[in-house]
Order: C-alpha cells, then structure tokens, then sequence
C-alpha cells in the first residue's frame, strides 16, 4: 500500500460525505463498516482503490469538495429519515450524496448549505467558531424599541441565557437578527419568551453566502473562491 494513495479509514468515511470523522470511528465501533470484505477496525489504514462500505452499501470517494446553497421552503424538513415524505434530500435530489450543514425547522425557508464535505459540516457544527447566521422575521406585534432592547441583550432560553446579537427594525412587524450560536428553534423561542409569535422566518446569510438572486427552491453550486472564504472561517 503506497504512503501517497493511503489514508486513515474514518478520514476516508469523511471525504466521501459519509459523515464526520467522529461519526465515523463510532460506525466502524458499531462493527458497520467493512472494508475488501473484512470488518473494519479502529484507526485502520486503507488505500483509495479499495472496496468500503457502510452497512453493506458501497462508499465511493468524492476528491472534489461541493457545497450547495440552498434556498429551502417552508415544509421541507432536514432530515435524511426517508420516512419523511418531504425530506430535505429526497427535496434536492443531488446526484452526489450531500448533507446539511446546520438545520432550518420545517416552518422556516431560506438558506441552507449541503456539502459532501463531513469535516466542512463538524466545523461549521462548532459553536466556537462564532459564524454569523442573518435572518429576516416577521412577528404577530409591532416590533418596540423595548422587545429590540431585550433581543439584543441576550434572551433566557433553555436553562440558558442567548448570546448578545445585532438586532435591527425593518418593518412595523418585522426585523432583521445577526446570530453567532444555534440552540434549537433560537429566534421562535427568543420571540415567545418576550410575548410575540413568529410569522414567517427566512435566513438569509451565513458568514459570506446569502440567498441574492437565488429563487426559492432552487440550489447553486458554491464557487471554489466561496469555498475557500468558508474553509478560512472554519479554520482559523
């Protein structure tokens, strides 16, 4: 096996989309990842012309990195459950097995981002990274200096209290919110414990992609140049 064309088993399992590195030594613990027909062990060494597979499905090694933006409906869920009739992947039908890289519930549209990439997707996962996430919100009341005041200061959610965050009115029923963390549902909790329900929800920006000229439903390819702007984030 040359040195050049080897490469750690659960490294492969990423470069190929499968899933992060993490996910992937739990998958080879779990005794589901074979390899030339034999069971794959911990930190095992494989070479790229060699047969893996995953639960009896063959993995196939992506060499190049694609990332989607994605302008996802409201009703479309993230999910990789194929029981879910609207799931996010049965949705894009990529013909390269992509994933999302941070969630949108199924009430809220706009961008999302898939990768074939499970290191991209453990590292926009981290919290420390402090990327910016931009929404546009519409709420049941008009928007207060005071509801602003207390948006911005930070919002006791979850047995937690939320991140300072840039908050600005944009409409009488509406603003604009610039996000660094990802608790679940964050805005639509934020809004509930202060009185107001959430209307409508659209992200609109993560770090330097946003959704300009991008229709809803549709999808783009990432250019090389995005990419690497995402991985100096990641990264740095």
């Amino acid at each position: 096996m040359s040195k050049a064309n080897s490469v750690r088993l659960n490294k492969y399992l990423s470069e190929a989309g499968v899933c992060s590195r993490r996910e992937a030594d739990k998958l080879i613990h779990q005794g589901r990842v074979w390899v030339d027909g034999r069971l794959a062990s911990l930190g095992m060494v494989v070479d790229y012309n060699q047969e893996v597979k995953v639960d009896g499905k063959a993995v196939y090694l992506n060499t190049k990195t694609i990332v989607l933006a994605v302008n996802k409906p409201a009703g479309v869920v993230c999910t990789e459950d194929k029981r879910e009739p609207n799931n996010i992947i049965d949705f894009l039908n990529y013909p390269i097995r992509v994933t999302y890289a941070g969630r949108l519930d199924k009430d809220s549209r706009g961008l999302l981002l898939m990768t074939n990439s499970g290191d991209l997707i453990n590292q926009i996962m981290r919290s420390r990274h402090n990327h910016e996430k931009e929404y546009e919100v519409v709420v049941d009341k008009e928007v207060t200096d005071d509801f602003l005041k207390k948006m911005r200061a930070g919002v006791a959610i979850l047995d937690t209290v939320t991140k300072p965050c840039e908050v600005d009115k944009i409409g009488k029923y509406s603003f604009r919110i610039v996000l660094t963390q990802g608790l679940n549902r964050q805005i639509r909790r934020m809004c509930k414990a202060l009185g107001y329900q959430v209307r409508d929800l659209v992200r609109t920006r993560i770090i330097n992609i946003t959704l300009d000229g991008l229709q809803e439903g549709k999808w783009r390819e990432l250019s090389e140049e995005e990419i690497s702007d995402l991985n100096e984030d990641y990264y740095e």
